[in-house]
């Protein structure tokens, strides 16, 4: 005789039904997000020194993350400059950073750790290289730099690599022919008011506020750097990222007389890792693109973000999570 099993209680049946309730609903989230986390979390954005545009840039831009994405807690590094960026990115001091094409190309070329995990968010702005003396120096082209005292940017900068590159495009040797002064801008415009240097070289947005503050308080000249472009170019392939530029007439208008000033330029890039989150990358790259206007009443260089060169970031590929949002905005 076989004995009848128990029926569920009426509390058991509400708890299984409750149960399996959950379980759909939590499945149902999971594919309809892809699986993917939120984009929140502890950031590192690695940028440069106090007084340069890559700082300001970032503060900015923790304030406008702060209202798109507001579980994200992103934390700004100071740095040398481009090469120092990209060393912080590979040893994991950061997660986000800012850098040349020229400083990425390089620092891939050479075999640097972790060069093959970069990506890219954006191109950003130009930097644009600057060449500033005291406003009665006799100097008018870098060749004229020679035995001179010249601030050519902290070690591990982006400055001083595009400095000896230019420098030997003028037939000078930094180590030989100048008097090198490894340090960044936030010493040189002092130094040279204090007559302890002849001239510095820096790499920047336009303006800067180093170089503006200076040129108000204190009478300097910007020089052309135009004629260089050409020897640039064939020193080897790194080199081509460089173009030929004009600063205009009112990015300094007490250091330029009213005079636009050839220089060259380089492209700035928004650099991650393929380690980054894509939804993270992704969200950090719309802000970047929409922020452009805030942004750029402050600093002015980020006016040139646009979403339409955005995209053309080489020497890196695009991070995927930065591909997805280029990929949602066409018509």
């Amino acid at each position: 005789m076989l004995t009848a099993l128990p029926r569920p209680g009426r509390r058991a049946l509400r708890a299984a039904v409750a149960a399996l309730v959950a379980l759909g609903l939590a499945l149902w989230l999971l594919l309809s997000t892809g699986g993917e986390r939120s984009a929140g979390g502890r950031v590192t954005l690695a940028t440069g020194v106090p007084t340069g545009v890559y700082a300001r840039y970032g503060e900015l831009l923790r304030r406008d993350l702060a209202h798109d994405m507001p579980e994200l807690d992103l934390r700004l590094a100071g740095s040398e400059g481009s090469i120092d960026n990209l060393r912080q990115l590979a040893a994991g001091q950061a997660q986000f950073t800012i850098a040349t094409a020229d400083a990425v190309a390089t620092y891939r070329g050479g075999g640097g750790p972790g060069a093959d995990r970069l990506r890219a968010c954006a191109r950003l702005y130009d930097d644009y290289m600057q060449l500033v003396v005291p406003k009665g120096s006799p100097v008018r082209s870098a060749k004229d730099l020679r035995r001179l005292r010249v601030g050519v940017g902290a070690d591990g900068s982006g400055v001083q690599l595009i400095t000896r590159r230019l420098l030997a495009a003028a037939g000078l040797r930094i180590d030989r022919d100048i008097e090198p002064v490894r340090i960044g801008i936030d010493r040189m415009p002092e130094l040279l008011e204090r007559g302890e240097l002849d001239a510095f070289f820096w790499s920047g947005g336009l303006p800067t506020t180093a170089v503006q503050q200076l040129a108000q308080r204190f009478p300097v000249r910007l020089v052309q750097l135009g004629d260089l472009i050409e020897g640039l170019h064939r020193q080897d392939e790194r080199t081509r990222y460089y173009r030929a530029a004009v600063m205009p007439a009112d990015a300094y208008p007490q250091a330029q007389d009213g005079q636009a000033v050839k220089t060259i330029a380089v492209a700035n890039l928004l650099v991650t890792t393929d380690r980054s989150d894509a939804a993270l990358t992704e969200g950090i790259t719309r802000t970047v693109i929409n922020s452009r206007d805030r942004i750029g009443r402050q600093v002015h260089a980020a006016q040139r973000v646009d979403l339409r060169t955005a995209v053309f970031t080489d020497p890196l590929r695009l991070h995927e999570g930065a591909r997805r949002y280029y990929l949602s905005q066409k018509p």
